[in-house]
This record gives C-alpha cells, structure tokens and sequence, in this order.
C-alpha cells in the first residue's frame, strides 16, 4: 500500500542553477545574509554532483530502534549494517552499491568508508548506491551532525518512522517539515507495521498523512512496511528501482535544493518589481549640496567682481585707482582650477545638517520597497559616496570657470566718454591756470576771454567735465549693478549644474546601480525558484 505521491514538471536544472548562479553574483559583496553563503554552497554541490555519474544515492534515515539498519539489510539482502543491542545502534554511515555506474568516486565524495557491492547484482536496482545513516536522536553529537551533513547531499530520502514515535515533534520540526519544498525527493516509510493490527495501523498511517500534509509534503509517498516479515518489502524496492531507473532523483534534489535557495533568497527582495520606487529628489540634493559647498558665497564674489570691475570701467578716471586698493572677492577664492582647492568657508552646521537630511531623503527615496539587506548596502553605498563628496564637490566649484565676461561695449564707451570729460575738465583747469599766471603778470587782458552765456570757456569747461563725469558715473552705477546680477545668476547656474552632476555621479548613480542590482537579483531569484 502507498498513499500519496505526485511530480512536478520543472524549469530545467541548468537554467536554474544558473540563475541561481546570477542571483549569488549579484549579492556578491552586498548582501552579508547567511542564505547568500548556503545559496553558493548549494551551487559548489551542484557542479561536484554533476560531475560524479549517474547514481541514485538514496539514504535510510530515522531514530534510534526505528527499524533502519533492519529494513537496510533487508532490502541489500545481507547483513551489510548490524543492528547493535545497545543504542545508538548505527554509528557510522554504511553502504549497499548496485553496480558501477562511478560509485566509489561518489561515496569518496560522501565521505562515506563502509561500503558493500550486493552480488547478485539486481537489474532493477543497477545505480543504487543505499545508505544507512547514523540515528539522528543518537546521544553522540559527530552522529548528529554527520546525519545532518548527508541529508544534505544524498539524492533520495527515506525517512523511517516507527509506531512509538511516528509523530515525534523533533522528527517533524527538525527535518520532514524543512523539507516541504522536497517532497518530491523524499519518502516516509511506516516501518514494524506488523506490530499493529490492520485497524491500528489505518488509523496510524492516516494520522501520519494528515501530519504530512499539514507540513507541505502531501507529495511524499508513504510506505508501510515491516523488515522482520517482509511485508511493504517489494513495494519499496519497486519505489526505489522506478528512481534508479528515471536517473533523474540527482536532478530532482538539485532542483528542490535550488527552488528551496531561491526561496530564501525570495525573503530579501521586494514583493513588487516596481513596489513604492520613489522619484529621486534630484533638485533639493542640488540645492543642499550647492548650499554646503558655498554657492552662494561664490555667488556673491562673483557679483561683486563684477561689480567693482563696471564701476573700474564706467567710473572717474582720476579715481578709479582707489577701487585696486581692494582685492578683487572672486580672486580670493583660487576658483578656476581643479587642481587645487578653494578659499571657500567650511559648511556650518546648518548646511551639513541640510546635506545629511538631504541625502538621507535620497537614500530613504531609492530604498522604498526594498528589503533591509538591501536598506542596508544603500545605506553603506551612501556613506561611502559621503566620504568622497566634500572633495568632489570642492572641485567642482574650484573648476567652473567664473571669470568675467567680455567687458560690454556700452561700458567701454562709457569709460571713453569718461575719459574725453576727464581731459575736458583738466584743460578747463589748466586753462584757468594759465588765466591766474597771465593775471599775476599783468598780462589778463592781453589774451581774450571767451565766454559762453556769460560764463568763461575754461569754468565751463572744468565744471561741465567735472558735473558730466559725476552724472555718468551715477547713471552707470544701477546698469552694472543690473549686469552684476545677470552675472551672477549665469554664476549660479553654472555652479548648481556641476554640483548637480556631482550629486548624480557621488550619490544619485551609485544608489541606483544598487537597485538595479536588487532588480537583477529578484529577476534572478524568481527564475531560479519558478
């Protein structure tokens, strides 16, 4: 009697693991979780399995006095494992070999010394490499953990339960219920069955079926049997011949292992492709970091250059000197090379704090969604990225070129007409001067005087030059300072594009590429686990 069995059609194996593969590369260096390493274990298993034939390894397992190594020798027809009178009765992994087929390669592999080549060989079972493992409730910890290590790579599983401890929770929530996602690769045989009567062992293998069921293993055959009486005997050996003879069990185990690694992976991604992807606050980024790396007080160099330069153009030639006196406030701040850093202040506290909200709202933005593994790298992918952001950001500003631009024709006009009022007003006065020496030697009325409306030529000359400059100088005064604004705003622009590629080479494209990994690595994920 068999109750229960069921296969699934699958994503080949190849194509599996080398999602898998992809999903393991892409975590790489970002994702320090355990399933990341038991994910890269399970692909090295893989590529040794693989390589090591065709042979259906299939491992007795159960507790102590269950009837395993009985139902072992049963089965391999010779007393290969000998059931001790003192428990734990199996202390070391033994083998049963049915033919060839690389077998020796295989257990050395297992690890695995004990081994007998059954002789006759039976057709039916040619590939066959059975096992009997150690108890799993052995006292001895190395007998534990060395069915613990098998469970992992064998191909096939029979799990043997007896009457007096079928239901035992530590069989169940230790080892049948973690291996749902492999039911098609395990088998549950009810063993000493002939201690019941047929009422008792119905009621028995019913109640094991709904255990089973309940852990996700309604796929999982279950066959009652008895070593001592033979009875269920035929039935498992048919149960195992139809697994040698499909030569798939190596490939169905590696599939289950690798939908079982995807599954775990599945927990670090997000639940939706696109789940709540915020748009990336590129502006306020900008801004913050245009803020921290003093913009606005090369902003204001920069107008006031331009100023100081208009007003060297436009004002009183006589004393436009006295503006060099003053260093130019675009100068003092060494921009214009990348080579070397600014004169610009330090970022206050209000900046960096605006910077640190800023960029935390920028990580918080790219993360949405996503699970905490990843949170975390975009959290260390920011840091990173902060530790290189006030150099690059200083020499982002150092090299834009801020000079001033082409002197405009109005203020070289201005400055010429400045000048020709300039001499106009010193040969007012030179003229005068010559008055007031002709007058001291007496000599006033030999040169006539001319005169305009009354007022003599050189007065006129001196104070028209002089009230002419004046009135230039103050009519100039708001078009350089309207040009030193129109300045300064192309100043801005020009800085706050830098800085924003600064933001989107430093910050914005490095936390990108992390979610374009974690977007790769769901696609991977669902691949390896479909």
């Amino acid at each position: 009697m068999k109750l229960g069995s069921g296969r699934r059609t699958d994503l080949p194996l190849t194509e599996r693991l080398a999602a898998l593969r992809e999903a393991v590369e892409v975590a790489e260096g970002r994702l320090g979780v355990p399933e990341v390493s038991r994910a890269r274990t399970l692909l090295a298993k893989a590529g040794a399995r693989e390589a090591l034939g065709d042979a259906t390894v299939v491992a007795l397992a159960g507790a102590t006095g269950s009837g395993k190594s009985t139902l072992f020798n049963a089965v391999s027809g010779s007393e290969v494992s000998t059931p001790g009178v003192r428990r734990p009765t199996t202390g070391v992994a033994h083998a049963a070999v049915w033919g060839d087929h690389g077998a020796d390669r295989l257990l050395d592999w297992l690890q695995v010394p004990r081994r007998h080549r059954v002789h006759p060989a039976e057709p039916a079972l040619d590939g066959l490499v059975l096992l009997d493992l150690p108890d799993h409730d052995s006292v001895r910890l190395e007998n534990r953990l060395e069915v613990d290590r098998l469970v992992e790579l064998v191909d096939v599983l029979v799990w043997v339960l007896d009457p007096q401890k079928y239901a035992d929770a530590a069989v169940h929530s230790r080892y049948l219920a973690p291996l749902a996602g492999h039911a098609g690769v395990l088998v549950v045989v009810f063993n000493q069955v002939d201690r019941l009567d047929d009422a008792a062992a119905r009621a028995c293998l019913t109640d094991l079926r709904g255990l089973l069921d309940r852990e996700g293993l309604a796929a999982t055959p279950i066959m009652p049997t008895s070593a001592r009486t033979g009875a269920g005997l035929p039935e498992l050996r048919a149960e195992l011949a139809a697994r040698v003879a499909a030569r798939r069990a190596a490939t169905d185990r590696l599939a289950a292992d690798a939908r079982s690694a995807a599954a775990a992976l599945a927990r670090h991604c997000a639940p939706d492709a696109d789940g709540g992807r915020a748009r990336d606050d590129r502006e306020g980024l900008a801004a913050a970091l245009a803020d921290a790396a003093g913009v606005p007080a090369v902003v204001s160099a920069v107008e006031r250059s331009v100023r100081r330069d208009g007003q060297q153009h436009t004002g009183w030639p006589v004393l436009r000197w006295t503006s060099k006196l003053r260093a130019d406030p675009l100068s003092r701040l060494h921009l214009g090379s990348e080579a070397a850093r600014s004169s610009l202040p330090e970022a206050g506290a209000v900046q960096t704090a605006g910077v640190d909200t800023a960029l935390r709202r920028t990580r918080d933005a790219a993360g949405q969604g996503l699970p905490q593994a990843w949170r975390d790298e975009l959290r260390r992918t920011a840091e990173l990225s902060e530790e290189r952001l006030a150099d690059r950001l200083d020499r982002a500003v150092t090299g834009t070129d801020l000079g001033p631009d082409r002197t405009p024709v109005w203020q070289r006009a201005a400055g010429g007409l400045q000048w020709l009022l300039a001499l106009t007003a010193l040969a007012g006065a030179l003229w005068l001067l010559a008055l007031v020496g002709l007058g001291l030697l007496q000599l006033a009325d030999v040169v006539p005087l001319p005169r305009v409306e009354g007022i003599p030529l050189p007065t006129l000359l001196l104070v028209g030059g002089l009230l002419a400059g004046l009135l230039l100088a103050l009519v100039s005064r708001p078009l350089v300072r309207a040009g030193a604004r129109r300045r300064a705003r192309q100043a801005r622009q020009q800085l706050t594009d830098r800085v924003a590629t600064v933001a989107d080479t430093e910050v914005l494209q490095p936390l990108t590429r992390v979610r374009a990994d974690h977007d790769r690595f769901r696609a991977a994920v669902t691949r390896a686990g479909s």
